[in-house]
């Protein structure tokens, strides 16, 4: 049965795969260890100049990459281009540091010298969401690669147009040719791909089912994964935050990506003597972003990447509002064709709706009304995930404290949204996954970490 990329935005058959026979999975996966070990010995300057020209393929190339990704996944094309650049960044960063965050590190001890060095393992399974269609994987492929490793690429079946042509960034930029190869394959095939022996390592992004599946397959054959799942990042709005300020960074959070990322705000915790002013900012701002065809430049708000996934957060609103929850704007599916949903907000949302106990994957916004901060706090936690979170204040050295003590996440921002950056490292706990990626620690992740001792 053929994999088929669909225009979210229309419904319309982009185009179809024939997916790859068990044979040809097992010769790619050959092939690339077979380029990984003559790759493992290439200097790092000479893999520093490769990158560095993938990063400007990447740009030079920014506006055909935008058009795929909006073309496959919905994404509006502004926001397109700012992830191929963003790709492009990733590259560079990796081609110029590389070197330094695996450089060989002197140990005292009793010996004559002892140091720590850092060598590649191998070949590094990618299995990639749809979301972020190029910068998931380049995030991953950047250090892995300058780390000395090779890649293999298994993509989401409705993007698989932007994988292939990721694979053929670094086939243009001149690495050898079977270092980086995609899949066309499935997702009931991973298990299979992750048993072979020349698959020393796995990566995931998605979801947190999917999470688990990949890494009991890979705990059971001993070898290492990263995982970066879901997340329901909590943003607390203190009494002394500028309200301006903060519900401008709330509806920006909530809306990358049509809401559809993993460190998207998506709780929005007010206490009450401020939640009527909150809400009365934070649905304005909403109902004036502009939701349609993400082929234009004004679309804030493009359609859902599918059809099935719309219907899923249709159905966690009907819930929240049938338990109580206050429907302040949107909540319904409209009649045109595509994927879309409207910006949507709840308000009164409480401990057992979807909306406060489920990630919402898509542009709907969850107000909590709490007491005071101790209550903010504990709500904040009180979720199975921890990607990010957010506080606002006027105090900065009090924001601080909270992002550093008291909130439970992989990542904590004060005054401003949750977002990636190649020179943080990037990940969550609990329910949200864990190793890390980005920053030195990520390059770190999948190299074997060697002890030598010369007596």
């Amino acid at each position: 049965m053929p994999i088929e990329s669909i225009n979210p935005a229309n419904g319309e058959t982009i185009e179809q795969y024939e997916e790859m026979s068990a044979e040809q999975v097992d010769a790619i996966i050959d092939q690339c260890h077979q380029a990984f070990l003559e790759w493992r010995e290439v200097p790092f300057a000479e893999r520093a100049r490769l990158m560095h020209a993938a990063a400007q393929i990447l740009r030079d190339g920014q506006e055909d990459y935008a058009r795929l990704m909006t073309v496959e996944m919905g994404k509006p094309i502004k926001q397109g281009r700012a992830e191929a650049e963003k790709c492009g960044w990733v590259c560079d960063y990796y081609a110029d540091n590389a070197e330094t965050f695996l450089a060989s590190q002197a140990v005292k001890t009793d010996a004559s010298k002892s140091f720590v060095a850092f060598e590649p393992i191998g070949v590094v399974l990618a299995v990639m969401p749809w979301n972020f269609p190029f910068w998931q994987v380049l995030r991953f492929a950047a250090p892995a690669l300058m780390a000395g490793n090779g890649g293999i690429l298994k993509h989401s079946s409705n993007v698989m147009g932007c994988a292939l042509a990721i694979e053929d960034v670094f086939r243009k930029a001149g690495f050898p040719e079977n270092l980086f190869r995609t899949l066309v394959i499935g997702g009931r095939r991973v298990a299979a791909v992750i048993e072979s022996s020349k698959v020393m390592a796995v990566t995931l992004t998605g979801s947190t089912p999917a999470g688990q599946a990949v890494a009991s397959k890979a705990g059971a054959m001993l070898k290492k994964t990263v995982l970066e799942l879901g997340g329901s990042d909590p943003y607390v709005i203190l009494e002394d935050a500028n309200l301006d300020q903060a519900v401008d960074m709330c509806v920006t959070s909530r809306l990358i990506n049509s809401g559809q990322s993993c460190i998207a705000a998506k709780r929005f915790i007010v206490l009450e003597k401020q939640k009527d002013d909150f809400e009365k900012r934070y649905v304005e701002l909403m109902k004036a972003k502009k939701m349609g065809d993400p082929m234009e430049e004004d679309t804030d708000v493009g359609p859902q990447a599918r059809e099935d996934l719309r219907d899923e957060l249709h159905e966690q609103v009907k819930g929240s509002v049938e338990q109580g929850a206050r429907l302040l704007l949107g909540g319904e599916v409209p009649e045109s064709p595509g994927a879309f949903y409207p910006p949507t907000v709840l308000s009164d949302v409480r401990k057992g709706m979807p909306a406060y106990d489920e990630e919402l994957f898509g542009p709907v916004a969850a107000i909590i009304p709490v007491e005071d901060e101790d209550e903010a706090i504990r709500v904040a936690n009180d979720t199975v995930f921890g990607l990010g979170a957010a506080v606002f204040t006027e105090d900065v050295q009090r924001g601080e404290e909270i992002a550093t003590k008291r909130l439970h996440a992989g990542a904590c921002f004060v005054n401003s949204f949750v977002k990636s950056d190649p020179r943080l490292p990037f990940g969550g706990i609990k329910g949200s996954g864990y190793g890390r990626e980005l920053a030195d620690f990520g390059i770190r992740e999948f190299v074997n970490i060697k002890t030598v001792y010369v007596k």
